[in-house]
Protein backbone atom coordinates (compact mmCIF):
# COMPACT_ATOMS: atom_id res chain seq x y z
CA UNK A 1 0.00 0.00 0.00
CA UNK A 2 1.50 3.58 -0.53
CA UNK A 3 2.35 5.24 2.04
CA UNK A 4 0.01 7.99 1.22
CA UNK A 5 -3.13 5.91 1.46
CA UNK A 6 -1.94 4.48 4.32
CA UNK A 7 -1.43 7.89 6.40
CA UNK A 8 -5.10 8.72 4.92
CA UNK A 9 -6.69 5.59 6.61
CA UNK A 10 -4.86 5.95 9.84
CA UNK A 11 -5.47 10.20 10.16
CA UNK A 12 -9.02 9.39 9.23
CA UNK A 13 -9.35 6.42 12.40
CA UNK A 14 -7.93 9.40 14.53
CA UNK A 15 -10.17 11.58 13.46
CA UNK A 16 -13.23 9.92 14.76
CA UNK A 17 -12.11 8.56 17.38
CA UNK A 18 -11.53 12.96 18.67
CA UNK A 19 -14.70 13.84 17.28
CA UNK A 20 -15.78 11.28 20.42
CA UNK A 21 -14.06 12.56 22.42
CA UNK A 22 -15.13 15.85 21.73
CA UNK A 23 -18.10 16.45 23.65
CA UNK A 24 -16.33 15.52 26.78
CA UNK A 25 -14.86 18.95 26.79
CA UNK A 26 -17.09 20.84 25.83
CA UNK A 27 -19.94 22.41 29.01
CA UNK A 28 -22.50 20.71 30.27
CA UNK A 29 -25.53 20.04 32.75
CA UNK A 30 -25.87 17.34 34.87
CA UNK A 31 -29.55 16.74 35.46
CA UNK A 32 -30.68 14.54 37.93
CA UNK A 33 -34.35 13.73 38.62
CA UNK A 34 -35.34 13.13 41.95
CA UNK A 35 -38.45 12.36 44.00
CA UNK A 36 -39.41 13.64 47.85
CA UNK A 37 -41.45 12.82 50.70
CA UNK A 38 -42.69 14.12 53.73
CA UNK A 39 -41.65 13.61 57.13
CA UNK A 40 -43.50 13.59 60.58
CA UNK A 41 -42.05 17.15 61.05
CA UNK A 42 -43.32 18.24 57.52
CA UNK A 43 -39.10 18.39 56.28
CA UNK A 44 -38.42 17.34 53.13
CA UNK A 45 -36.04 15.19 52.15
CA UNK A 46 -34.13 14.22 48.65
CA UNK A 47 -34.60 11.02 47.33
CA UNK A 48 -33.13 9.45 44.55
CA UNK A 49 -35.38 7.81 42.32
CA UNK A 50 -33.17 6.11 40.30
CA UNK A 51 -33.06 7.51 37.15
CA UNK A 52 -29.93 7.63 35.53
CA UNK A 53 -27.77 10.48 35.27
CA UNK A 54 -28.10 12.65 31.74
CA UNK A 55 -25.21 14.62 29.72
CA UNK A 56 -26.92 17.62 28.31
CA UNK A 57 -24.25 18.58 25.51
CA UNK A 58 -24.77 22.73 25.38
CA UNK A 59 -24.51 24.47 22.07
CA UNK A 60 -21.08 25.90 22.86
CA UNK A 61 -19.23 22.79 22.53
CA UNK A 62 -21.14 21.62 19.15
CA UNK A 63 -20.02 24.14 17.72
CA UNK A 64 -15.97 24.69 19.21
CA UNK A 65 -15.96 20.79 17.98
CA UNK A 66 -17.31 22.07 14.05
CA UNK A 67 -14.53 24.64 13.75
CA UNK A 68 -12.07 22.70 15.02
CA UNK A 69 -12.06 19.48 13.23
CA UNK A 70 -11.63 21.46 9.58
CA UNK A 71 -8.26 23.39 9.83
CA UNK A 72 -6.76 19.71 10.85
CA UNK A 73 -8.66 18.40 7.53
CA UNK A 74 -7.32 20.65 5.17
CA UNK A 75 -3.43 20.55 6.74
CA UNK A 76 -3.82 16.35 6.43
CA UNK A 77 -5.04 16.94 2.47
CA UNK A 78 -2.39 19.05 2.13
CA UNK A 79 -0.12 16.17 3.24
CA UNK A 80 -1.41 13.80 1.07
CA UNK A 81 -1.73 15.36 -1.85
CA UNK A 82 1.95 16.73 -1.15
CA UNK A 83 2.97 12.42 -0.50
CA UNK A 84 0.66 11.62 -3.86
CA UNK A 85 2.85 14.05 -6.27
CA UNK A 86 5.53 13.06 -4.95
CA UNK A 87 5.00 9.66 -5.89
CA UNK A 88 3.84 10.49 -8.95
CA UNK A 89 7.33 12.24 -9.98
CA UNK A 90 9.29 9.64 -9.08
CA UNK A 91 7.53 7.29 -10.89
CA UNK A 92 7.51 6.79 -14.84
CA UNK A 93 5.08 5.80 -17.42
CA UNK A 94 5.91 2.82 -19.35
CA UNK A 95 4.48 2.88 -22.89
CA UNK A 96 5.33 0.26 -25.35
CA UNK A 97 8.55 1.77 -25.95
CA UNK A 98 10.06 -0.19 -23.00
CA UNK A 99 7.80 -3.49 -24.47
CA UNK A 100 5.81 -4.15 -21.76
CA UNK A 101 2.79 -4.48 -24.19
CA UNK A 102 1.07 -2.03 -21.82
CA UNK A 103 0.27 1.48 -21.69
CA UNK A 104 -0.46 2.07 -18.00
CA UNK A 105 2.16 0.23 -16.23
CA UNK A 106 4.16 2.40 -13.54
CA UNK A 107 8.27 1.61 -13.08
CA UNK A 108 10.75 3.40 -11.19
CA UNK A 109 13.35 6.12 -13.13
CA UNK A 110 16.10 3.87 -14.09
CA UNK A 111 18.91 5.97 -15.73
CA UNK A 112 19.81 9.59 -16.65
CA UNK A 113 22.47 12.60 -18.32
CA UNK A 114 25.98 11.50 -17.15
CA UNK A 115 29.19 12.94 -18.25
CA UNK A 116 32.57 11.14 -17.46
CA UNK A 117 35.86 10.06 -18.87
CA UNK A 118 36.54 7.05 -21.09
CA UNK A 119 39.78 4.96 -20.56
CA UNK A 120 41.31 7.07 -23.28
CA UNK A 121 40.90 9.78 -21.29
CA UNK A 122 38.32 11.79 -23.36
CA UNK A 123 35.27 13.10 -21.58
CA UNK A 124 31.83 11.19 -22.97
CA UNK A 125 28.38 11.76 -21.76
CA UNK A 126 25.02 9.81 -22.49
CA UNK A 127 24.86 10.99 -26.25
CA UNK A 128 27.38 9.35 -27.51
CA UNK A 129 26.03 6.09 -26.83
CA UNK A 130 22.69 7.19 -28.67
CA UNK A 131 21.91 5.08 -31.43
CA UNK A 132 23.35 2.05 -29.90
CA UNK A 133 22.56 -1.27 -27.78
CA UNK A 134 24.34 -1.42 -24.36
CA UNK A 135 25.29 -3.58 -21.77
CA UNK A 136 26.13 -1.56 -18.43
CA UNK A 137 27.78 -2.92 -16.28
CA UNK A 138 29.49 -0.92 -12.36
CA UNK A 139 32.35 -2.99 -11.33
CA UNK A 140 35.86 -2.05 -10.67
CA UNK A 141 39.39 -3.40 -11.45
CA UNK A 142 40.59 -4.46 -7.81
CA UNK A 143 37.36 -6.93 -7.64
CA UNK A 144 38.97 -10.33 -6.44
CA UNK A 145 35.64 -12.96 -7.69
CA UNK A 146 32.33 -11.65 -8.89
CA UNK A 147 33.86 -8.34 -10.72
CA UNK A 148 35.65 -10.78 -13.27
CA UNK A 149 33.28 -13.09 -13.58
CA UNK A 150 30.62 -10.54 -14.83
CA UNK A 151 32.86 -8.57 -17.30
CA UNK A 152 34.26 -12.19 -18.62
CA UNK A 153 30.00 -13.34 -18.83
CA UNK A 154 29.63 -9.78 -20.65
CA UNK A 155 32.29 -10.05 -23.48
CA UNK A 156 30.82 -13.93 -23.87
CA UNK A 157 27.62 -12.41 -24.40
CA UNK A 158 28.71 -9.42 -26.87
CA UNK A 159 30.64 -12.32 -28.63
CA UNK A 160 27.91 -14.64 -28.71
CA UNK A 161 24.95 -11.75 -30.17
CA UNK A 162 27.01 -10.99 -32.75
CA UNK A 163 28.95 -14.35 -33.76
CA UNK A 164 25.58 -15.76 -34.22
CA UNK A 165 23.05 -13.75 -34.58
CA UNK A 166 25.07 -10.88 -35.92
CA UNK A 167 23.23 -8.00 -33.25
CA UNK A 168 25.79 -6.03 -31.91
CA UNK A 169 25.56 -4.75 -28.29
CA UNK A 170 28.35 -2.31 -26.94
CA UNK A 171 29.33 -3.01 -23.90
CA UNK A 172 30.29 -0.26 -21.08
CA UNK A 173 32.15 -0.60 -18.05
CA UNK A 174 31.38 2.22 -15.01
CA UNK A 175 34.12 1.92 -12.38
CA UNK A 176 32.73 2.28 -8.53
CA UNK A 177 36.45 3.16 -7.92
CA UNK A 178 37.30 6.01 -9.56
CA UNK A 179 40.38 6.88 -6.89
CA UNK A 180 42.19 3.99 -7.95
CA UNK A 181 41.12 2.85 -11.58
CA UNK A 182 42.56 5.66 -14.05
CA UNK A 183 42.08 5.63 -17.50
CA UNK A 184 44.69 3.58 -18.12
CA UNK A 185 44.26 0.82 -15.40
CA UNK A 186 40.99 0.69 -16.66
CA UNK A 187 42.37 0.34 -20.89
CA UNK A 188 45.23 -2.36 -19.54
CA UNK A 189 41.95 -4.60 -17.14
CA UNK A 190 39.51 -4.41 -19.85
CA UNK A 191 41.91 -5.54 -22.57
CA UNK A 192 41.86 -8.39 -20.69
CA UNK A 193 38.34 -9.27 -21.20
CA UNK A 194 37.54 -8.23 -24.49
CA UNK A 195 39.04 -4.76 -26.28
CA UNK A 196 35.85 -3.93 -27.21
CA UNK A 197 34.93 -3.41 -24.02
CA UNK A 198 34.56 0.70 -23.31
CA UNK A 199 35.58 1.98 -19.73
CA UNK A 200 33.86 5.33 -18.16
CA UNK A 201 35.52 6.71 -14.67
CA UNK A 202 36.29 10.32 -13.73
CA UNK A 203 35.94 12.49 -10.70
CA UNK A 204 34.02 10.86 -7.57
CA UNK A 205 31.12 13.30 -7.65
CA UNK A 206 30.49 12.48 -11.48
CA UNK A 207 30.69 8.51 -10.66
CA UNK A 208 28.44 8.71 -7.76
CA UNK A 209 25.70 10.63 -9.42
CA UNK A 210 25.59 8.51 -12.43
CA UNK A 211 25.54 5.61 -9.73
CA UNK A 212 22.45 7.23 -8.21
CA UNK A 213 20.89 7.55 -11.44
CA UNK A 214 20.94 3.70 -11.98
CA UNK A 215 20.20 2.75 -8.73
CA UNK A 216 23.64 1.32 -8.41
CA UNK A 217 24.91 0.80 -4.06
CA UNK A 218 28.20 0.99 -3.79
CA UNK A 219 30.41 1.43 -0.62
CA UNK A 220 34.26 0.87 0.79
CA UNK A 221 34.52 -2.22 3.31
CA UNK A 222 37.48 -3.66 4.82
CA UNK A 223 39.34 -0.58 4.61
CA UNK A 224 43.20 -0.81 5.46
CA UNK A 225 45.13 2.71 4.22
CA UNK A 226 44.87 2.32 0.18
CA UNK A 227 44.06 -1.00 0.33
CA UNK A 228 40.09 -1.52 0.55
CA UNK A 229 37.69 -3.63 -1.31
CA UNK A 230 34.04 -2.03 -2.85
CA UNK A 231 30.55 -3.96 -1.65
CA UNK A 232 28.48 -3.32 -4.76
CA UNK A 233 24.85 -4.39 -6.24
CA UNK A 234 26.50 -5.81 -9.52
CA UNK A 235 24.17 -5.06 -11.35
CA UNK A 236 24.21 -5.22 -15.10
CA UNK A 237 21.38 -3.04 -17.65
CA UNK A 238 20.54 -3.53 -21.37
CA UNK A 239 19.71 -0.10 -23.15
CA UNK A 240 18.27 0.19 -26.08
CA UNK A 241 19.57 3.00 -28.83
CA UNK A 242 17.52 5.83 -27.08
CA UNK A 243 19.48 5.64 -23.82
CA UNK A 244 16.21 4.17 -21.77
CA UNK A 245 16.86 1.02 -19.56
CA UNK A 246 15.13 -2.23 -21.16
CA UNK A 247 16.14 -4.53 -17.86
CA UNK A 248 18.16 -4.64 -15.51
CA UNK A 249 20.24 -8.29 -14.76
CA UNK A 250 21.36 -9.83 -11.86
CA UNK A 251 24.48 -12.15 -10.80
CA UNK A 252 22.27 -15.02 -11.24
CA UNK A 253 22.15 -15.55 -15.03
CA UNK A 254 25.34 -17.33 -17.14
CA UNK A 255 26.32 -16.37 -20.35
CA UNK A 256 24.33 -18.83 -21.85
CA UNK A 257 21.24 -17.35 -20.29
CA UNK A 258 22.00 -13.87 -20.55
CA UNK A 259 22.30 -14.28 -24.01
CA UNK A 260 19.16 -15.57 -24.29
CA UNK A 261 17.58 -12.87 -22.37
CA UNK A 262 19.16 -10.37 -24.43
CA UNK A 263 18.12 -11.71 -27.51
CA UNK A 264 14.50 -11.93 -26.16
CA UNK A 265 14.29 -8.33 -25.74
CA UNK A 266 15.98 -7.41 -29.19
CA UNK A 267 13.23 -9.29 -30.41
CA UNK A 268 10.37 -7.51 -28.71
CA UNK A 269 11.93 -3.99 -30.08
CA UNK A 270 11.70 -5.49 -33.48
CA UNK A 271 8.30 -6.25 -32.99
CA UNK A 272 7.04 -3.06 -31.47
CA UNK A 273 9.85 -0.88 -33.74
Amino acid sequence: MPIYRFIFFSAKHRFAHASNLLPRFGSSKRIQSCGYTKSAKNNYYKKPTGHPVVNVETQASRSSGAYFIPPILLGFGGLLAFLHYNDERRAVKIGKDSYTGSDTAVAPIIGGPFTLVNSENQIVNEQDFLGNWVLLYFGYTSSPDIGPDQVRIMAKVIDTLEAKKNLKVLPVFVTIDPQRDTPAQLRAYLKEFDPRIVGLGGPVSAVRQMAQEYRVYFKKVEEEGDDYLVESSHSMYLIDPKMKVVRCFGVEYNAEQLSKEILKELKKHQVNA
